[in-house]
């Protein structure tokens, strides 16, 4: 159970992951900070039982430690109190879970929790672990050395020299939302000339010899109010980069560079952490998880270095993932965590019948619905229409856990036309035209179009990796200005419907492949329900939606 920024909850049976939701899913408010009740009635509902039925509530803060550094001034000791605290937390428990003791709530270190739910979905007994976010409790990143499935911590760096409060920070500077938008900076930044701006960030992000980092930058703020709100180091940002840029305003050659600069810094710095790790324990294997992890670039940096022979990110990295780092590290406790690389984290609610029903219902004044028999005659139908230049809605199975849609709540089209991109950013996702979107291509054929491995499984569309160049231009509405892509390898075994309609588009275009991006507009969580699913494509440039194996399109089409 996370609490907090994208709260979630997740279920563990007998050591092993049987369900995981985000609660924005369920409340429909994007990175959703409520408690998350109905996260949690869904995984139980998935499960078959009831809360009764529940060992121990695992939440994923721990800030008893940290009392007394909250109790230095009257504003942080009400927020510690109102906020952080055990009691802040049983009260919720009591409203929300009434009945469930006490006793059997939990808590488990932020930092621990991110790093359990990084080796423990690895399928590694033995390897390094880092985790790198934002703010845990009081730090911004971890090292920790796995051997015979135990955690041992190397490094700690605190919160006063975080890397990912200093690109939340830029983030906001170039006039994006902090701690939500940070994505975009990553989108941006290959548009942008790093060398404009370097000498500022490599003087403010200082590489330690012990493999930490030093932020001078966040160290300038004295007051607890400057602290809570960065100003001293948003003064130094204006002085030294320029003035904020307001959200209205056009994105300039400034906001690029400082893009660039940013991005590389980071590149840096992850390579910096966890080289230096590796050359201190000779470990092959890196898994990482934090917010930080979700940046596909640096990702990708990583694993071209040549530092490891195999890196693995949990695919819920952020903080909807700490809830099941908690659950997992409470299982390892009491021996029954199942050590396993995680497959494609279909871990949310499927529709069941009387639900796609009571949507086709309600929405029969306005779709026309045509049934298929077979998942293989929809993807046959599917395949058609993509490679005919149509954007299609494609929904089906379990929800996704996690950030990325990867084949159940996903909308589809050909990668291999130019004005595609343009086209759902403008008609169909509503967001800054800069952004690019990622492909999802079958393993088999990976390797043909990207610079990697043959038979190289990327699963979870969160690494960033060269486009082959031959294959740049046909490729346009996937391929970003730097000639990357965030690819994203799909497998029978792991992903089979998916797989399915992949293979059906490669008989009709000769490319298992398509643009692949998630099932919502810009503000609004992945859709979760069936109902929301034909709403969100009424009111879209949409033009058709699969809803299981039904084709939805719009009455008089």
């Amino acid at each position: 159970m996370a609490q907090g920024f994208d709260a979630a909850a997740v279920l563990v049976m007998d050591g092993q992951v049987v369900a995981g939701v985000a609660e924005e899913r369920i409340d429909r408010k994007k990175h959703s900070a409520a408690f998350p009740k109905g996260a949690i009635a869904s995984c139980l509902s998935q499960a078959g039982i009831t809360l009764e039925d529940v060992d121990e509530l695992a939440h994923a803060f721990d800030y008893d430690p940290y009392r007394a550094m909250y109790a230095l001034d009257p504003i942080s000791s009400e927020l510690y109190r109102d906020v952080y605290s055990r009691e802040a937390l049983l009260l919720q428990a009591r409203k929300y879970l009434p009945g469930f003791p006490e006793n059997r709530i939990l808590h488990v270190d932020h930092h621990q929790a991110h790093a359990a739910s990084a080796l423990y979905t690895s399928g590694w007994s033995d390897g390094l672990v880092v985790v790198v976010d934002g703010l845990g409790e009081a730090h911004g990143a971890t090292v920790h050395e796995a051997t015979n499935g135990q955690l041992h911590r190397l490094l700690r760096v605190s919160a006063r020299d975080s890397i990912g409060i200093l690109y939340s920070l830029v983030t906001f500077h170039l006039g994006f939302d902090f701690n939500a938008d940070e994505y975009k900076i990553m989108g941006l930044a290959p548009y942008g000339d790093p060398d404009r701006f370097r000498a500022f960030f490599e003087r403010e992000v200082r590489l330690l010899p012990d493999g930490g980092i030093e932020i001078p930058l966040l160290h300038l703020n004295k007051t607890p109010e400057d602290r809570r709100r960065y100003r001293t180091s948003r003064q130094v940002l204006c002085s030294q980069l320029g003035p904020d840029r307001d959200p209205d305003e056009a994105i300039t050659e400034r906001d690029r560079d400082v893009a660039a600069a940013l991005q590389e810094t980071l590149d840096r710095v992850m390579l910096h952490i966890c080289g230096h790790a590796a050359q201190v324990t000779k470990a092959r294997r890196l898994a990482l998880a934090g917010g930080v992890a979700l940046n596909c670039t640096a990702n990708g940096k990583l694993l071209a270095s040549g530092l490891f022979d195999d890196v693995y990110v949990q695919p819920a990295s952020g903080d909807d993932g700490a809830a099941l780092g908690a659950a997992l590290h409470q299982a390892q406790v009491h021996g029954e965590v199942r050590n396993q690389r995680m497959a494609v984290p279909f871990l949310g609610p499927a529709p069941s019948s009387t639900d796609i029903e009571g949507a086709l219902k309600a929405f029969a004044e306005h779709i026309s619905v045509r049934s298929f028999d077979s998942l293989g005659e929809t993807c046959q139908v599917a395949a058609q229409l993509i490679a005919a230049g149509r954007v299609v809605a494609w929904y089906r199975g379990r929800m996704e856990f996690g950030p990325r849609a990867l084949g159940h709540r996903s909308i589809l089209a050909d990668p291999a036309h130019p004005e595609m991109r343009d086209r759902i950013n403008a008609m169909v996702k509503m967001r800054e035209a800069f952004r690019p979107f990622a492909p999802a291509v079958t393993v088999e054929q990976v390797d043909t179009y990207f610079d990697v491995p043959a038979g190289s499984e990327l699963p979870y569309m969160i690494m960033v990796v060269p486009v082959r160049e031959p294959h740049r231009a046909e490729l346009p509405a996937v391929t970003h200005v730097d000639g990357s892509a965030r690819v994203q390898t799909v497998s029978a075994k792991d992903n089979h419907d998916f797989h399915v309609l992949l293979r059906a588009v490669g008989q009709v275009t000769g490319r298992e492949m398509v643009l692949n991006t998630s099932f919502n507009v810009k503000g609004q969580p992945i859709v979760n329900t069936p109902q929301e699913a034909i709403d969100t494509f009424l009111n879209t440039g949409i033009d058709y939606l699969f809803l299981e194996n039904a084709l939805i399109s719009r009455r008089g089409d």
